[in-house]
């Protein structure tokens, strides 16, 4: 039995990718889930299952939180619960891109006290536990600090929408990457300047990746600079910013107040 938690997560995201790959590229059922919430595949349900049932054998008082599970509302009464995205990313897997990743976090009351993002076909693992620094392939990483004027933010399109801001949209560069949960790592590790989102998100989404980057340095809040919490009923962030001290805060000051879920909640941008 692993040690500690966060080797405990590392395990089963390492065996979780090993059963992506053998989908990946090789034509997975797919289909659409209701409501437009996006495709589930085959391997996502796969990846689950196996998920599931290995860490729930070897913490079972913990509770359990998946994008592709029906929810138990007796997680809320949990002191731990596991906060799970079989595979985030799923239309990138689909489409045989490599920047699918696994997301699996452990909370500890409302916050995030181990962290994996897994990226099988990148051989990539992130992970960060709540009293360590946050490391890639083993190696410790670092956001970059920059001003806002040409930052390189991650994010959608609809997020630079005038509405959202006070006066003019900054002069940053998007970019965008398929995953949600990689994001929050590629900021973590100084690859982008900051990742953002307008819209509410999924707790499963961005738990793990919310401590990765707290633990490499970067302040990761909701759109209004309230702390995220975690293992909520609703499961759902009022949208996120995450970036170095400095970014953070101009990126806070100078967006609006017009969030709102008539933009759509949940969606994975």
């Amino acid at each position: 039995m692993p040690a500690s938690d966060l080797d405990l997560l590392e395990q089963a995201a390492r065996e979780a990718g090993e059963i992506a790959l053998r989908y990946w590229r090789n034509d997975p059922q797919s289909w659409e889930k209701d409501a437009g919430a996006g495709p589930v595949s085959e391997a996502d349900l796969a990846v689950n299952a196996h998920l599931e049932q290995f860490l729930r054998a070897a913490r079972p008082h913990y509770g359990w939180l998946s994008e592709e599970s029906a929810d138990d509302p007796s997680r809320l009464d949990a002191e731990h619960c596991f906060i799970i995205d079989p595979i985030d990313g799923t239309r990138a897997f689909l489409s045989g891109q490599e920047g699918f990743s696994h997301s699996l976090a452990i909370s500890t009351g409302n916050r995030i006290s181990a962290a994996v993002v897994h990226l099988p076909a990148r051989e990539q693992t992130y992970t960060a536990c709540q009293d360590g620094p946050a490391l890639l392939n083993g190696q410790v990483i670092n956001p970059v600090e920059h001003d806002i004027r040409n930052a390189r933010v991650l994010t959608s399109k609809p997020s630079l929408d005038p509405a959202f801001w006070r006066g003019v949209v900054p002069p940053v560069r998007r970019e965008f990457r398929p995953s949600l949960a990689w994001r929050l790592c590629l900021v973590a590790e100084g690859q982008f300047h900051a990742a953002l989102s307008t819209r509410a998100a999924w707790e499963w989404d961005i738990a793990a990746g919310n401590l990765i980057a707290e633990r490499a340095g970067c302040l990761a809040t909701e759109i209004s600079g309230r702390p995220m919490r975690f293992n909520t009923a609703r499961a759902l962030t009022e949208g996120l910013v995450v970036a170095p001290p400095h970014l953070h805060n101009q990126l806070i000051a100078a967006l609006g107040q017009m969030w709102s879920h008539e933009f759509g909640p949940g969606a994975k941008l």
